[in-house]
């Protein structure tokens, strides 16, 4: 069966999402998929390559392949234009791309990063240590990046001068998904050298630790210990759009959340329970 419609997968209410296709079921033993991660092969992928190499995806039909990408945006190019049919991005931009391209029938049918992973990082010897301290002062960010979409609202959040900000556009710093989630989060340690066999540069120990710290402060929300994985609570959703509506303008009006967010695709609820 042909693919019906398209549909994303975003990882953070506020942060990044899981970009993904919607299928019928196979009409052969092994439906094709193509899936878009949000960057490279680092610690925080794990729950995609642990589902991959334990081969479930496979005992649900499908044969998954997994790529690379520049960064959180073009998973939603990705999927929009039909070239792949899943991804992992942000779901800021994709509420924005929706409205934007109201003939391009993408949505959101898992969250994985149910808390944004969006930060800026300062020395405080260097005399910041609120927002306001970054005024006459020079940040650097990847263009690219869904977190620095945020920018505008932060400033605004925080009553900051965004003129008196220099900003430098810098690089990147070098549906058995539930499964891959809940092996990963019960072993990290085994779970990263599924993603170090697909990096031959990354070093275990920081890997490590990055994906620790996806778990800690990303992924096991105490909403996510309520909920279970990949859901999301539309009056929070609400609330995110609200907040992208302070600084763009929807051409089309404010979207509502199941506009943007299909849980349909979810597993039942008992299985994506954490414990």
């Amino acid at each position: 069966m042909r693919h019906t419609r398209r549909a994303i997968v975003l990882a953070g209410l506020v942060a990044s999402i899981l970009v993904a296709a919607c299928f019928g079921r196979p009409a052969s033993p092994q439906q094709p998929v193509k899936f878009s991660l949000d960057w490279k092969f680092e610690g925080p992928a794990a729950p995609f390559t642990v589902a991959l190499d334990k081969g479930y995806f496979k005992a649900e039909g499908l044969d998954v392949t997994i790529d690379t990408s520049p960064g959180s945006l073009e998973p939603i190019n990705r999927v929009a234009s039909g070239a792949y049919d899943i991804g992992f991005g942000d779901i800021n931009s994709l509420i924005k791309f929706r409205d934007a391209n109201t003939n391009t029938p993408i949505k959101a049918v898992f969250m994985l990063y149910n808390r944004p992973a969006f930060s800026i990082v300062a020395r405080k010897s260097r005399g910041i240590t609120k927002p306001k301290d970054l005024e006459g002062k020079k940040l650097g960010a990847p263009a690219a990046d869904g977190a620095y979409a945020q920018w505008k609202i932060f400033v605004q959040a925080n009553n900051m001068d965004a003129s008196k900000v220099t900003i430098e556009n810098i690089g990147f710093p070098v549906r058995a998904l539930v499964k891959g989630i809940k092996d990963t989060v019960k072993d990290p340690d085994a779970a990263v050298d599924t993603v170090l066999k697909r990096n031959d540069v990354a070093s275990k120990p920081v890997e490590l630790e990055r994906l620790r710290m996806a778990i800690h402060d990303n992924i096991l929300t105490p909403e996510v210990n309520a909920d279970g994985y990949g859901a999301v609570r539309m009056d929070r959703l609400a609330q995110s759009i609200d907040r992208i509506a302070l600084t763009y303008d929807f051409k089309n009006g404010k979207p509502k959340g199941p506009e943007v967010f299909d849980a349909s695709f979810l597993p039942p609820a008992a299985e994506r329970k954490v414990n």
